[in-house]
């Protein structure tokens, strides 16, 4: 049983076709760390603009696999950069969202081979 993540909307938008939740996994894998790689860039170099594409590139993602923690946490990344705070505020968050994501990644490769 999945701990990070869950596939319920995944299996539901794809009826329950084995490739396609392979395919969503395996670009959750790849493309979401490098993502959250230009999110700490753009929260380093305090570039909201930066950071804001990338946190709303990811935040459907999140939603899709059920990690919804991360997506309230991404939701306050937004926010951060829209109100262009401080990067003190938003560190903490981050690096929550890092460490689910982390974990999900960990678990999804354990549970599919990849």
């Amino acid at each position: 049983m999945a701990l990070h993540y869950n596939l319920a909307k995944v299996y539901a938008i794809s009826d329950n076709d084995a490739d396609f939740v392979n395919e969503i996994l395996t670009l959750f894998v790849n493309d979401v760390p490098e993502d959250l790689a230009q999110i700490k860039e753009g929260i380093k170099k305090k570039d909201h603009k930066h950071a804001y594409a990338y946190a709303h590139k990811i935040k459907p993602t999140l939603d899709l696999l059920g990690m919804t923690v991360a997506f309230e946490e991404i939701l306050q990344v937004e926010a951060w950069t829209k109100e262009e705070g401080k990067r003190k505020d938003i560190e903490h968050t981050f690096d929550s969202i890092k460490t689910q994501v982390k974990e999900a990644i960990k678990e999804i490769k354990k549970d599919f081979d990849l």
